[in-house]
């Protein structure tokens, strides 16, 4: 009984914020006057981040993970939703050590000589405090909020709800929120699971152990329990700020990439999170990758498709681009095959003359994810992940060291690649022949 009057008072705040913002957004539209599709669409994302960040962690997470499919929303909402901030009142203190001693136990708590009481970083999740064990070791402990459990699940029932209202406006069922509501109730289930979060930590350990100067926390496995997740602490600064650590930038750059393109090429299991936030940079030249709790893993029958995707933008071939993406979407709602084709080829002529060092995986990425969700074509999320993830390693190299060329770096990794890489998987559809296409359009 009181769950269900918890969850209806709930939805009632839910329901008088999103009216307060759709009133702000009305009045904010009527000042713009006569004002451009970009700006009507910025605008957008503006109100949307702002209501996210209000209805509180689970929104706003979801929210993130939206910020990563440029092939479901716009450009002006994907550039809002990035903008999003963790903003919560900080847990009382009292109740966030009674959860601490209630899961490693009171003994286990009596061999921390010190723990921060303030935290030294705080998200809608968890918060993180420095602690020092009895045998001098320098640890950070991630502790969960002692409520989140609860507030996740209410709000992950209400987010099923309101997705599945959406099957009844034709153009929001493109889209799938269902599909998207379940795969994001998964990946937060995923990130309440310290344990999971741990499992991924000590895979990424065995898997980048061979790279130089690349590594993860070390995990303390005592002191740690599902919701309690205690590791080495390491002192760094954040990816974008080099100039903080003062160590040769380009090795730094070089580390970092051979870091993500190992991921992404050789080992096929990506940190789905990755952001500069989350790369840091230590005094000793080291690149730490931190906040493993989302990862996403390319089958093994779909790396062959994924790596020949990427080959053909590397190469901006657009009729290869715009077959391969269209034979392995999970779905498609494609109503011209021949346009949806010639929009990528044009896309691909702008660059056309251009060296690779000189066109951008982002801009590559962003257009063709735009034209794919206008087309109604989609995409796999761990391509998305995939895709982004390269799109961060060309972000680390420019800010390390503008002068490295990252498909060149990207060479070794992805022939090794094409050479180990199981056959894939026989495409789901084929494109329709020219007869077809014209029978189609008349």
């Amino acid at each position: 009984m009181l769950n269900a009057l918890l969850l209806v008072l709930r939805f009632l705040h839910i329901a008088w914020l999103v009216n307060l913002a759709l009133l702000r957004y009305a009045w904010s539209r009527l000042r713009l006057g006569r004002a451009s599709a970009d700006e009507i669409d910025r605008l957008r994302g503006d109100v949307l981040a702002s209501l996210l960040e209000r209805l509180g962690a689970t929104y706003l997470k979801f929210g993130q993970i939206l910020s990563t499919r440029p092939d479901l929303l716009s450009p002006g909402i994907i550039e809002g939703l990035t903008r999003l901030q963790d903003k919560v009142a900080p847990a009382p203190k009292a109740r966030i050590f009674a959860l601490l001693r209630s899961e490693i136990g009171e003994e286990k708590l009596a061999r921390f000589r010190e723990i921060s009481e303030e935290p030294i970083a705080a998200a809608s999740v968890a918060r993180v405090h420095r602690g020092v064990l009895d045998d001098g070791s320098v640890v950070a402990l991630k502790i969960q909020r002692p409520d989140i459990e609860a507030k996740v699940a209410r709000d992950l029932a209400l987010l099923r709800f309101g997705a599945r209202l959406t099957k009844l406006h034709p153009t929001l069922r493109l889209l799938n929120l269902p599909g998207s509501a379940e795969r994001f109730a998964e990946a937060m289930k995923l990130q309440l699971d310290f344990e999971s979060e741990a499992r991924n930590n000590r895979r990424f350990a065995k898997n980048l152990a061979d790279l130089d100067g690349v590594c993860v926390p070390e995990l303390y496995p005592e002191f740690s329990t599902r919701r309690v997740l205690t590791m080495e602490f390491i002192e760094g600064v954040r990816a974008t700020e080099p100039e903080k650590v003062g160590h040769n930038g380009r090795e730094l750059a070089l580390r970092g990439l051979d870091a993500i393109l190992t991921m992404i090429f050789r080992d096929a299991f990506v940190h789905a999170d990755l952001h500069p936030g989350n790369i840091l940079l230590t005094d000793d030249g080291r690149v730490v990758l931190i906040d493993l709790g989302l990862v996403a893993e390319i089958p093994d029958e779909m790396r062959k498709p994924w790596l020949d995707t990427f080959l053909a933008l590397s190469a901006r071939d657009g009729v290869g681009a715009a077959r391969l993406f269209y034979n392995y979407a999970p779905t498609v709602q494609l109503k011209d095959y021949a346009a949806y084709e010639k929009d990528v080829i044009e896309f691909f002529d702008v660059f056309y003359g251009k060296s690779l060092s000189d066109v951008e995986a982002g801009v590559v990425v962003a257009g063709m994810m735009n034209i794919l969700r206008r087309h109604r074509v989609a995409i796999d999320p761990v391509y998305t992940v995939v895709h982004l993830a390269m799109v961060v390693a060309e972000g680390l190299g420019k800010q390390l060291a503008p002068e490295l060329d990252l498909i060149e770096l990207a060479g070794p990794r992805i022939v090794e690649a094409m050479a180990s890489c199981p056959p894939g998987k026989a495409p789901l559809r084929e494109p329709p022949s020219k007869k077809e296409g014209a029978q189609a359009a008349a």
